[in-house]
């Protein structure tokens, strides 16, 4: 097939749950013999070695910048346009808009756009070519704001409840124009299936079960470890709720144990904020099979966020007893005790940390367990074929009616 797939960010480097799946399914469909086309409308400059990575497999990459967070465009538009201000912090752009309508010239077996709130620039191109498009929605983003809006002054609340209002309106608006409706679990699909008034396909995230086959835990070193994209106001509430209330009741029964704080995006006030010699201020990680192999135990305190969770999937993947909330473990079909430890208050998840750090016996094959039920239902293999299903149902059948005229 040949795929336009649109994005808002670069895949390339992997330093987000988001941006780790879609490099995953990219290399997975071009593999598979898919061409593809890559649209790229980022935030960041993509440097010329990551833009390399991409070229090596895909037919063409093409990026354009966007306009600064703090421009008058992003501030008119997000108090006075019809849509969300995600959607206006991702949109109006003019120069994407002419571009995607020249490529829309062009034949597309698929078109394949990522999140719901990067719609506006191509929604009066594609209604116009009466292009179907697949949407695919990583969260409900109309119920993601908490960990955002929980550290916004009280005055701004008229506007986050005026906002929220939008986003549901714009949920609505974009999914029903969809041929397709993807997302990454089966609740979040419930949910948005109600959003969409349609049914969801399910295309799960994924692993490298081979490269991450090289790990093993280390029970000896005591360390437990946390991975997060710091942009992410989720991931923030969950390193500095470990930090803050997790850890010092960890340590009141294991003092040696450490924390690996990991991730890009990294404040460097926490090193001040925290300076607890214990505590391993390790940044981004490109490859992280050296550090799991150092690490007794993944902690994932989330109390926030949607769909899966890649860093807890790569985790399970290298062998890693994890100590969770249900959020963390949210869309896996994962059971509480057998394949990791639970906790819903800092208390709970603290007793599941001393747990494993002093029954090594016990956490090593449950640690085991969790590797083999990512590999049987989370191997990117596995997630490029439910995308290809979803898009061989693009397909139209004969003497169907066009479904635009």
């Amino acid at each position: 097939m040949r795929i336009l797939w649109i994005l808002p960010y670069s895949p390339w480097p992997a330093t987000s749950g988001g941006k780790t799946r879609q490099f995953h399914l990219l290399r997975s469909l071009a593999a598979r013999g898919h061409r593809i086309t890559l649209l790229l409308h980022d935030k960041h400059p993509v440097a010329p070695p990551d833009r390399q990575v991409l070229e090596a497999f895909l037919e063409q990459v093409i990026i354009l910048p966007r306009r600064p967070l703090r421009s008058f465009t992003t501030l008119l538009a997000g108090l006075f346009a019809p849509y969300p201000l995600l959607a206006s912090v991702n949109g109006l752009s003019a120069a994407l808009q002419a571009r995607f309508e020249q490529l829309l010239s062009e034949h597309w077996d698929v078109v394949q756009i990522e999140h719901s709130y990067t719609f506006q620039p191509y929604e009066q191109a594609l209604a116009r070519q009466c292009q179907p498009f697949v949407l695919t929605e990583h969260n409900v983003e109309s119920a993601l704001g908490a960990a955002t809006y929980d550290r916004l002054p009280r005055w701004s609340l008229p506007f986050i409840r005026y906002d929220q209002w939008r986003y549901q309106r714009w949920e609505q608006r974009v999914m029903r124009q969809a041929a397709q409706v993807v997302a990454v679990t089966t609740s979040d699909a419930q949910v948005l299936e109600t959003i969409a008034g349609k049914p969801l396909s399910v295309v799960v995230n994924g692993v490298d079960c081979a490269h991450f086959a090289g790990a093993r835990s280390d029970p000896a070193t005591q360390r437990v470890l946390f991975l997060g994209n710091y942009e992410y106001a989720p991931n923030v509430d969950a390193i500095e709720w470990a930090l803050e209330e997790i850890l010092p009741k960890v340590w009141e029964h294991c003092p040696e144990a450490r924390m690996s704080v990991c991730g890009f995006g990294m404040p460097g006030s926490w090193r001040e904020r925290w300076p607890d010699p214990r505590i391993e201020w390790q940044g981004f990680v490109p490859d992280l099979l050296q550090l799991q192999s150092r690490c007794s135990v993944f902690l994932a305190p989330l109390r926030h966020g949607g769909g899966s969770k890649l860093k807890v999937l790569e985790a399970l993947a290298a062998g890693l007893p994890l100590a969770s909330t249900e959020q963390g473990v949210s869309g896996l079909d994962l059971v509480e005790g057998l394949d990791y430890l639970g906790g819903q208050s800092a208390g709970g998840l603290a007793n599941a940390v001393v747990r494993l750090l002093q029954h090594p016996e016990a956490a090593v094959p449950m640690g085991e367990a969790g590797r083999a039920y990512v590999r049987r239902a989370h191997d990117w293999n596995v997630a490029a074929s439910q995308l290809e299903q979803v898009y061989a149902a693009l397909a139209p059948h004969p003497h169907e009616e066009p479904a635009c005229v």
